[in-house]
């Protein structure tokens, strides 16, 4: 079997499970289900959205900045100004890719990478995060908010106000939502960006001198990745109905984020979406096996985790199952004389 036959194979595999999941609230599965569906998939957007620039070796512990911004930016927006999500979503976009913009330049600028990167970005997470509980009288401080519904068993869809009473709506919804965060991982991965952006991870002055342009090129794929973010945090408001500075702008979220896109394989497209199915199915689990007896228990489990997995399996669960079946389906290449 040659590369493009495990191509095809591919292609088919990723046909296969969008048929699959698209029959999924036609099945008649309980409002639960669908539930923890939705969830892994808008998580799986936003663990890809990370991937656009973690991948590339520019660690970043502060997306929980751009998700808080995404989420409190719409919802604050509809709350004390009447603005429908249409028109917030697009305006947090452009907080979010801002801020990524001036947290990026003086880094980049300055050649901040690294640990010194990622401990940067985690201060700005904890910024983010304590001047959401500052905010109390407007964002609800650390008791969190809720969107002014505009749905009711009478009238169970405003799509002015972005709510939906109904999980199989939302579940397209967010499917729609999977696929633009998969379209923009692989158009990123088959531009020259992404290979201006491995040339800069190996060597930034060599990059330099060839004329790649170091800080534009990680300054766009910062804001990118961003603005993702922040899309994917407005829509996760939008649908919980509720939010929180802990679940969305927290330092458990940012390292949810990276461990569960190490965990699934950051440089494959669909390993993201193996890392959301391990962190809501492994969260879940502990929420009904042992409440709120053990809080935090999720994050300890994370952050050893992310121990092992960078140690033993650095490309990650499906990663490691596309090179294991590579090797394996592909001739050994026959040495000169032999």
């Amino acid at each position: 079997m040659g590369s493009s036959s495990f191509l095809t194979g591919t292609n088919a595999f990723k046909g296969i499970l969008l048929a699959a999941l698209l029959t999924l609230p036609l099945l008649g599965f309980s409002d639960y289900v669908l539930h923890i569906a939705i969830s892994i998939l808008l998580w799986a957007f936003i663990y890809t959205s990370w991937s656009v620039m973690g991948r590339f070796g520019l660690v970043s512990l502060g997306h929980g900045a751009f998700l808080g911004v995404g989420a409190y930016g719409t919802t604050m927006l509809w709350n004390h100004f009447g603005l429908t999500p249409w028109v917030g979503i697009p305006i947090s976009i452009l907080l979010s890719a801002v801020l990524g913009l001036l947290i990026g330049l003086p880094c980049f600028r300055f050649k901040i990478t690294g640990h010194y990167f990622a401990l940067v970005t985690l201060a700005l997470t904890e910024v983010a995060r304590l001047l959401i509980v500052a905010l109390r009288d407007h964002t609800g401080g650390s008791l969190g908010v809720t969107p002014a519904g505009m749905v009711s068993p009478e009238n169970p869809v405003s799509f002015y106000a972005l709510q939906f009473a109904s999980k199989s709506v939302w579940f397209y919804i967010i499917v729609g939502v999977w696929l633009v965060g998969l379209l923009i991982w692989r158009a990123v991965d088959r531009s020259m960006l992404r290979y201006a952006m491995e040339a800069i991870s190996q060597e930034e002055d060599a990059s330099a001198s060839v004329g790649i342009n170091v800080t534009r090129t990680k300054l766009t794929v910062t804001v990118i990745s961003a603005a993702m973010t922040a899309f994917g945090g407005a829509v996760y408001g939008q649908y919980q109905q509720y939010i929180n500075p802990e679940t969305v702008s927290g330092i458990a979220i940012s390292l949810q984020i990276v461990f569960a896109v190490i965990a699934g394989g950051m440089f494959v497209q669909l390993g993201p979406t193996v890392g959301a199915v391990i962190t809501i199915l492994l969260g879940e689990g502990l929420r009904l096996g042992f409440g709120n007896e053990f809080h935090g228990l999720d994050v300890t489990i994370y952050g050893l985790m992310l121990i092992l997995f960078i140690i033993y399996m650095p490309r990650g669960v499906l990663g490691k199952a596309i090179e294991s079946f590579t090797a394996r389906v592909t001739p050994p290449r026959v040495q000169p004389g032999e």
